[in-house]
């Protein structure tokens, strides 16, 4: 099933390709040769009829007196063991065509440049290189990829890229119209890759059919290839797809399509005897460790650049939900629950570490740490907050930095660990079935008062809204940036787009109060805060509840 379209580049002067076509037909008829200073003028070879002779047999063996032609005057046949390209009748049209000349001694065919002035490319690409104006470390050239994609694509189908670095793959495949799935383990990655994807334009490419839409293909600028055997047998020429360069409507403009920007994926599902089976590996235990001394060199940062700070942090043995203890400067006893990069901090992790904790130890601060938090995760840590007013349970956000060990080694940054904040949302009834969603603010953890402090919305730079939520994956419907303002990106698409855009519509989407939607009884409604330094956080309320 593999699929290769090929591509072709223009004859170059100094390659053999271009070099061979040495002879020049003047306006009387008579031949001259051409100059390696001729053949490097592009005006030059554009203008003139240039031409190569090239041999009229080939090696089949024949009954050559069969093959005999006549030619000004004279009688050709093939040499012993060879017979001519085409029939007697095929060299007949050649003749009357003026594509056959006498070459020394002998006849052969004349192939001028302009019959196809391209040749293929194969698989030395030397017209290539690194990529400018780079916005990643290993950012790689738009070229490069643009040709993988459309030698081995068509429009609508899918492309795969598993380390996305600054989106090249994407932003092409978007590009030339290929439907694309990207990842990385950098979160700075999947920002810059996100940026880049927002605010890129592309030529609009005509559509082979406009009722099927892009899955028809597009319409591309042929070439035709004239040959010695459609001249020989009377036929229209093949015409080769130049797949590289499709018909542009000047007219019109795109932007990126739709696309989901997603997390971890939720968790495997374990049996009950199966769940108690599952111990830390070694590798895990070592993880753990590293992640160990990360936070006590680094600290856990706060919203306003505050740090809580610590004098140790250990792993800690013979428990299976608590990970490690440590003690703040300050002489605070915390444990710590961490959650691998592969699963999410779920609500039997919580309960089951408040649990453990609550049996055996003695401790100020229980901090649940993972990449990523399950909603109902955060409800339980919530509850745990709001019914043992005399400890802390703080949630930790770790930078997905700390997956990549080469990266994290040459990183200097103490963004490390983060407390996450708390959405403040409720669910307003408005009539019958209709409701909207109300952001109240974004609730932080003050480090120095050790307390969780309601905050307004001013830090939100975007939240989304799931009416619909299945508890698996978050798929929004609404979209909101309150942070966006008239320096936004909005703005800069407009102007981008050197368009007016709508400014009421988009003032809906720029504030925290969501459009009215329908919704039935016990439905799960989720929102997804994403704060100015880019940690999320949701929250899942149900409707027919009292929120909170």
């Amino acid at each position: 099933q593999v699929k290769y379209h090929q591509f072709y580049i223009e004859r170059r002067a100094g390659e053999a390709s271009l070099d061979m076509y040495n002879y020049l037909e003047l306006d009387d008829g008579s031949v001259v040769r051409v100059s390696h200073e001729q053949l490097a003028d592009k005006k030059f070879i554009n203008t003139h009829r240039i031409f190569q002779y090239t041999s009229l047999m080939s090696g089949s063996q024949v009954d050559i007196s069969k093959q005999t032609i006549e030619f000004e005057g004279e009688k050709f046949t093939p040499r012993q063991g060879k017979n001519w390209k085409t029939s007697v009748d095929g060299m007949k049209r050649l003749i009357a065509a003026g594509r056959i000349a006498r070459n020394g001694n002998f006849i052969r065919y004349k192939r001028y440049l302009d019959d196809f002035a391209l040749m293929e490319l194969g698989d030395l690409w030397d017209d290539t290189g690194g990529a400018t104006n780079m916005k990643y470390v290993v950012q790689t050239s738009t070229k490069v990829i643009q040709r993988c994609i459309l030698m081995t694509t068509d429009p609508n189908d899918l492309v795969l890229d598993i380390t996305c670095g600054s989106g090249t793959t994407a932003y092409v495949a978007e590009q030339w119209g290929r439907r694309w799935i990207t990842c990385d383990t950098s979160r700075v990655a999947i920002a810059i890759a996100r940026q880049r994807l927002l605010t890129a334009t592309y030529d609009y490419y005509e559509l082979a059919d406009d009722n099927k839409g892009i899955s028809a293909g597009f319409q591309y600028k042929t070439v035709p290839h004239i040959t010695l055997k459609s001249i020989a047998n009377n036929e229209k020429p093949d015409e080769e797809i130049l797949y590289d360069q499709p018909i542009i409507n000047r007219k019109k403009i795109r932007v990126t399509g739709p696309f989901n920007v997603e997390a971890l994926p939720a968790p495997v599902v374990f049996s009950p005897d199966e769940a108690a089976a599952i111990e830390s590996t070694p590798n895990e235990a070592a993880k753990f460790s590293d992640w160990c001394e990360q936070m006590k060199a680094v600290g856990i940062r706060g919203t306003n650049g505050e740090k809580m700070n610590f004098s140790s942090v250990d792993i800690f043995s013979g428990s299976k939900w608590i990970n490690a203890e440590a003690y703040t400067t300050d002489g605070r006893h915390a444990i710590i629950s961490f959650a691998n990069e592969s699963s999410l901090m779920d609500k039997r992790r919580v309960h089951n570490s408040f649990t453990e904790a609550n049996n055996y130890l003695s401790y100020d601060i229980l901090i649940f740490a993972a990449f990523q938090f399950d909603p109902a995760a955060v409800d339980m840590i919530n509850y745990l907050r709001e019914h043992n007013k005399a400890r802390e349970f703080l949630q930790v956000n770790i930078n997905t930095d700390l997956m990549t060990q080469d990266l994290r080694k040459k990183m200097h940054t103490d963004s490390l660990f983060w407390f996450v904040g708390q959405p403040d949302i409720s669910l307003e009834h408005v009539e019958g079935n209709k409701y909207r969603v109300k952001v109240s603010g974004f609730d932080y953890y003050n480090v120095s008062a050790g307390q969780v402090e309601s905050g307004d919305t001013d830090k939100i730079a975007m939240w989304l809204l799931d009416t619909n939520y299945n508890g698996m994956e978050l798929n929004p419907t609404q979209i909101f940036f309150p942070l966006e303002g008239d320096s936004g990106g909005w703005e800069k698409l407009a102007r981008t787009l050197k368009a007016e855009i709508n400014t009421d519509l988009i003032e809906n989407f720029s504030g925290t109060e969501s459009l009215e939607f329908t919704a039935e009884p016990d439905t799960k409604i989720a929102v997804k805060i994403i704060d100015n330094r880019g940690i999320e956080s949701v929250k899942v309320l149900t409707v027919g509840e009292e929120s909170h």
